[in-house]
């Protein structure tokens, strides 16, 4: 059996074949043949399929059949009868004398000498027939060579190939010398191809490894010369950089560079002048094209790995690059009539016209330092000559702009179907501007880069500086306008105005890059220039005006969209040349009025007006969609015009007819989607104004607001960008908006709340329950699931006003269905209410599939509501909140029928109580003490005790603060005894503002009590019988008792009269009996405001009637007297002349008619539209942070500011510190205001960003005191705002009676 038959030889050279094929991955890996050798003989322990092979299979059993007879005998001879091994001991001694004897035997040595023959004949015939193969490739590849030299040119580089789809054949180091030898210049073509042929076939890693490889590469390179051998010697050189380290590969790219380089020295290639060309086809080109390319291929990709290795290396890469491409150059300088040289760069920018491998080369830092090192030490020239190329381009534009611009560039054809060959000079000239454009923009994006200039450029006297190259690009883009298009098919156009502007958007874009190269003043004159001559009447020196000024605003926008930019628009003055120095923001908004009023007679055009027009307004919208910007822009009435504008469109878009079917409408239907589209992009412009609360009011004023929410809701459920300058979408906004009265009602008729609730409905109990999950979903340890934290936040942005719990649920009754079906979805407010908070029915909790889950969010979402005291008041008034939820408490025990059951501690017992403790007890953060929601360990899981009817337990009351009632021994009390004759001088109250600081800084303590109220009303009389301090008429009151009697007071004073009793019994300041002196207060406080407000027939619910909500400045006055109802009530009534009055009493100015009319009724409070429009202001500048924080919540500053003022800081400040809030306003001034609520915000500032970053920013702020803040510990960085902002926040304060002029 040891014989093998020919077949089984036949059978063993194909199975042998099959394995090589099998492992090629394996040898192709190795990096010599000695390593390929000894992957082979470990092939058994590195291969897992080892034994799968057929060839291996076939060992086995030739050896099974060779060696068994042999192998049992010797087993039968070494063991006894009873199958006990005769000698030694064990299982392994046995097989050990078993193997040693087989392999002893002479059946052994015949089997491996006959597989030995078998093999080597078996290995000889596998290389006979390789060699008989590649003789024959050789042969075809020499015939298709022949038949492809006069053909057309194509790209045959050999780079295309990969070394992995070839046969390998390891070659010897002996050989290797051979080949270098052969491939010596001196040797005949023939032997140098044939060694080139052989040299293709073995393998990179071995030829580069070898000892004779540095005679080998500079024989290489000499054959790269030589039209017969260059492609080879690319395609081995292609091979070798796909397949070889960094180390080696440095070298031959290095080497080619250095041959690139001498071939031009050598060829000394003429450029294409006039109407002569270039043949890409001529032997000389292609050849150095395919060089360039095969290095250009390389530049791209040695990025990706060149960090793994000694930063030598790259540094060699880098400056053979930028040694080959310094080679000298005259751009543009040439004399008529000499001739001009080809470069290297041209062909390179023909090849990679953006210069892809530079951008790659700068975009890690790791190689960038090298780069801008080098250019910076040696190659400096390089930037010179692509400067210069730019200023010889914008220089000669003029001759060959529609040339060039229509062919653009090589790079562009070559995408085309029919492949080009020849190019003309200006073609060439033009592909070297767009290279050098690209370079120098990725320059100017990082910091050494822009150290680069100023640059010295040929026949310019001063040095080229960064301002000088902006401007310089800014022209280009006027010398080529073409408006640029927003879609991605022409994201890779090579038009000048693209390219140019590609550039511009990259500086605006970084923050360092544009205050250095856009924030000067030559670039903005060069930008206004055009605007200010048609201003001034004058015709602009453009080719296309309209174009050209449609990209200007482009960039303006760019601009105005950062806060450097923005800044700089709003106060810089020196940017604008003329007679009257002006900012920037003034030109822009005045040029944006004129094109609405359609008063530029060159831009008449409507298409082309109405594009313009819109791009204008983008540049004011991006200024006055912040605080500061629209207080630049809101004496220009821009709001007004954009109105008028989008009424007339819209009437005109109304009378266009519909096209008839089989009639031509292709006039008629074109100008009707024009005018839909400019009609929604004034829409979208005047939507724009709502994100600041003064803007707000303005869009309120235009009487489009409905139209322009309507629109914000069709985008906002479409999930689109709100511009393509934003980067949050339309949640700011739309809390911004639900903030007011008429903007939560916009929103309802729009849609959008139907819309959330149905969201919030499908979330909590459709769910995803019936879809096949691969696992089980897990149970949720919040009291409200991460899914549905996203409708609660959204809800609590939409109610978090007391004005739009109002509006929405003023007057609006529970359903309390006697039975709700499974499929009954509630779209309102007041359905959600029913359906998820007021669950008081066995036929509620059945009609929710996750009851537990959905009533415990609608209780959450009850806690954060009840934060604001005023919509509390009417839940409570209208839905007698607090007696469901004891009832529910009553019931959730382990024994309801008896009187001691203990109550079941659960998430939504837990909620209850919360609730139960935070509506019942009135104080600040060291006066009451809320449960925490969260259980504890140990035995008492919830140590707190809940209750099922009042008094609440003490726990939850802390000890009150100390207030003297009594006249006390101090520096103000003296002040004021022995100022009494001392009032009428002028200095009087700045004596007293003075000591009143001094004394807050030092001995804060000492404001409370009897001090405080003499000090308060003292001032306020004091002010009040000042002509000159009283802003609004002196009050003329005087009521009958019987008439003040008479009154009524609703259900919500009624409630808020308990609440303040409540809290003046905690703070020992109330009798028992003070219930009637607040109310008799109430009802003359009453009687005085009806007599100073309008009677309106407005259609929201917060203008018809009194005040919507309880006076709580009424309350807070009222225990400052210490229940005295005569001083409260003077003090109230001089207050009411005072400017402060109308901020920090909100029921004074509610529908007065002190302010316009449009005003009164509008439904915006000042509070809003003017001291949270300060706070939004002054926090982007004070306290950035805080500012961010707010805008990536989704949430507003203003919208907290309504919520403390309104209530006056009630449950979030304690007593004293409500009282010397109220002091400051009155005696420093309404905008203390302002700055009182940025000293909040600054104080919460660790809290705010940690619970932004957790997404419950608008919980914690609603639900949160506000500890351990002091007015007195803020009080000299007020001042330090007042000093700063008093002359901008306090003027525009007093404006409150023309607000919108």
């Amino acid at each position: 059996m040891s014989q093998l038959s020919a077949a089984d030889e036949v059978e063993l050279q194909s199975l042998l074949k099959q394995l090589l094929r099998s492992i090629n991955d394996k040898i192709s890996d190795a990096p010599s043949s000695e390593c390929a050798e000894d992957i082979l003989l470990h092939l058994e322990e590195t291969d897992k399929n080892f034994h799968n092979y057929e060839f291996v299979k076939f060992l086995r059993h030739y050896v099974e059949s060779s060696l068994g007879t042999v192998i049992e005998e010797e087993t039968k001879s070494l063991t006894k009868g009873d199958g006990q091994p005769a000698i030694g001991s064990g299982h392994e001694t046995l097989i050990h004398a078993i193997t040693q004897r087989t392999r002893d035997s002479a059946e052994y040595q015949q089997m491996t000498e006959t597989l030995k023959n078998s093999m080597i004949m078996a290995v000889e015939s596998l290389i006979n027939k390789f060699e008989e193969d590649q003789m024959r490739k050789e042969e075809m590849h020499r015939e298709k060579q022949h038949s492809q030299s006069n053909s057309q040119y194509t790209d045959n580089c050999s780079d295309s190939d990969s070394s992995f789809n070839q046969s390998y054949a390891f070659i010897r180091q002996e050989q290797l010398q051979v080949l270098a030898e052969k491939l010596e210049s001196s040797s005949p073509k023939e032997v140098r191809w044939e060694a080139l042929q052989a040299l293709c076939c073995a393998p990179p890693s071995d030829v580069l490894s070898c000892e004779s490889w540095s005679s080998l590469r500079r024989n290489l390179c000499a054959a790269l010369s030589d039209p017969d051998l260059s492609d080879h010697v690319l395609q081995f050189f292609a091979k070798s950089f796909s397949s070889s380290p960094l180390n080696v590969t440095r070298e031959i790219y290095t080497s080619l560079a250095k041959s690139v380089e001498s071939s031009f020295l050598s060829h000394k290639l003429s450029f294409p002048s006039g109407s002569a060309v270039i043949d890409i086809n001529r032997p000389e080109i292609s050849r150095l094209l395919k060089q360039i390319r095969l290095m250009n291929d390389f530049q791209k990709e040695v990025t990706t790995f060149w960090i793994r290795h000694p930063e030598k290396y790259m540094e060699e890469v880098v400056e053979s690059t930028f040694s080959l491409l310094s080679f000298p150059h005259e751009h543009g300088s040439a004399s008529p009539g000499t001739e001009k040289t080809l470069e290297p760069v041209h062909l390179l920018a023909l090849l990679d016209v953006k210069a892809t491998w530079f951008k790659k080369w700068m975009h890690g830092y790791y190689s960038r330092t090298v780069v801008l090192r080098l250019l910076e030490r040696k190659y400096k020239s390089l930037i010179v000559a692509a400067l210069q190329q730019c200023i010889h381009y914008n220089e000669s534009c003029d001759r060959f702009t529609h040339e060039t611009c229509g062919s653009q560039s090589a790079e562009q054809q070559n995408t085309s179907s029919v492949q080009r060959s020849v190019y003309s000079g200006k073609e060439l000239e033009y592909s070297f501007f767009v290279h050098s454009l690209c370079v120098l923009g990725k320059l100017l994006i990082y910091t050494n880069g822009r150290k680069l200039f100023p640059i010295r450029v040929k026949k310019h006297k001063d040095p080229v500086t960064l301002t000088d190259l902006v401007v310089l690009l800014i022209n280009i883009m006027y010398q080529h306008p073409e408006p640029v298009h927003s879609d991605t098919s022409h994201a890779d156009s090579l038009s000048p105005s693209c390219l140019a502007m590609e550039v511009l958007w990259m500086l605006c874009e970084r923050t360092e890059c544009a205050a250095e190269c856009l924030y000067q003043t030559p670039v903005i004159e060069t930008l206004l220039n055009p605007v200010i001559a048609l201003l001034s009447g004058q015709q602009a020196k453009l080719k296309s005006p309209a174009a050209t000024l449609t990209l200007i605003a482009d960039v303006l926008a760019r601009i105005a969209n950062t806060d450097t930019g923005l800044a700089l628009f709003l106060y810089e003055k020196n940017l604008v040349d003329g007679e009257s120095r002006t900012c920037a923001a003034h030109v822009i908004v005045q040029f944006t009025l004129r094109l609405l009023d359609k008063e530029l007679s060159s831009l008449i055009d409507s298409d082309v007006s109405h594009a313009l027009c819109g791009a204008f307004i983008f540049v004011c919208r991006q200024i006055y969609n912040t605080c500061e910007g629209l207080q630049v822009l809101r004496p220009y009435g821009l709001h007004r015009a954009v109105a008028a504008a989008w009424k007339e469109t819209s009437s005109l878009s109304e009378r266009v007819s519909t096209p008839v079917p089989g009639a031509t409408a292709d006039t008629s239907s074109q100008e009707l989607h024009n005018m839909l589209i400019w009609e929604e992009t004034l829409l979208d412009s005047l939507l724009n104004f709502a994100a600041t609360p003064k803007g707000l009011l303005l869009l309120q004023q235009t009487g489009a607001i409905n139209e322009c929410v309507s629109y914000m809701f069709s985008r906002f459920t479409k999930k689109l960008q709100v511009s393509r300058c934003e980067k949050f979408g339309y949640g700011v906004m739309v809390t911004q908006v639900a903030a007011t009265a008429p903007g939560v009602v916009a929103l309802h008729s729009s849609g959008f709340i139907r819309a959330l609730v149905v969201e919030l409905w499908s979330v909590l109990e459709c769910g995803t329950e019936d879809v096949r999950g691969v696992r089980p979903k897990p149970t949720p340890m919040d009291p409200i699931d991460r899914s549905c934290l996203k409708s609660l936040l959204s809800l609590v942005n939409l109610l978090s006003s007391s004005r739009s719990v109002w509006e929405l649920l003023g007057g609006q009754p529970l359903a309390n269905k006697s039975e709700y079906t499974l499929r009954e979805m509630p779209t309102s407010i007041p359905d959600m209410i029913d359906r998820l908070i007021a669950v008081n029915s066995d036929a509620k909790i059945h009609s929710l599939f996750h009851y537990e889950q959905s009533h415990t969010f609608g209780l959450r979402l009850l806690s954060v509501l009840c934060c604001n005291l005023d919509s509390f008041l009417l839940l409570e008034s209208q839905y007698n909140i607090c007696s469901m939820l004891l009832q529910s408490q009553r019931e959730d025990v382990t024994e309801p029928d008896s009187s001691e059951g203990e109550f079941i501690i659960d998430s939504l017992s837990v909620e209850r109580n919360h609730i139960l403790v935070r509506v019942s007890v009135v104080g600040g953060p060291s006066e009451r003490k809320l449960p925490p929601r969260a259980l504890q360990e140990g035995g008492d899981p919830y140590p707190w005790p809940m209750f099922s009817s009042y008094p609440l337990p003490p726990c939850y009351t802390l000890d009150p603060p100390k207030i003297d009632h009594k006249a006390q021994d101090s520096e103000i009390a003296a002040f004021l005894a022995s100022s009494k004759d001392s009032k009428k001088k002028a200095s009087w109250m700045e004596d007293c503002r003075r000591l009143y600081c001094q004394v807050m800084t030092s001995k804060p303590n000492v404001f409370t009590g009897k001090v405080l109220a003499d000090l308060l009303e003292t001032v306020v009389a004091h002010l009040s019988s000042s002509a000159t301090e009283c802003f609004f008429s002196p009050p003329q009151y005087k009521a009958e008792e019987q008439t003040v009697k008479s009154v009524l007071l609703s259900s919500v004073e009624q409630l808020g009269v308990d609440t303040c009793l409540r809290y003046g019994r905690f703070l020992k300041i109330l009798k028992e009996d003070a219930v009637n002196d607040l109310t008799l207060l109430l009802k003359h406080v009453k009687i005085f405001l009806s007599t100073q407000s309008l009677q309106t027939s407005s259609e929201l619910i917060t203008q018809q009637n009194c005040y919507p909500g309880y006076d709580w400045l009424l309350s807070t006055v009222f225990l400052m007297m210490a229940g005295d109802r005569d001083r409260s009530l003077g003090l109230l009534l001089n207050l009411s002349s005072l400017h402060t009055s109308a901020f920090i009493w909100p029921a004074r100015i509610h529908a007065s008619v002190y302010v316009p009319v449009e005003v009164a009724v509008s439904g915006i409070p000042p509070v809003y539209w003017c001291t949270a429009h300060y706070v939004e202001m002054l926090l982007k500048t004070e306290v950035p942070l805080v500012h961010s924080a707010f805008r990536m919540s989704g949430f507003t500053p203003s919208q907290m500011c309504l919520h403390w003022l309104t209530q006056c800081f009630w449950n979030y400040l304690d007593w004293t510190e409500i009282c010397h809030y109220i002091s400051t306003c009155v005696l420093m001034g309404a905008d203390y205001q302002v700055y009182m609520c940025v000293a909040v915000f600054k104080h919460l500032q660790p809290h705010i960003l940690q619970r932004t970053q957790s997404q419950e920013l608008q919980i914690f702020l609603k639900e949160e005191p506000i500890p351990n803040f002091k007015v007195s510990d803020y009080l000299e960085f007020m001042e330090g705002l007042e000093s700063r902002y008093r002359e901008l926040v306090l003027t525009d304060m007093q404006t409150i009676r023309n607000p919108v002029e």
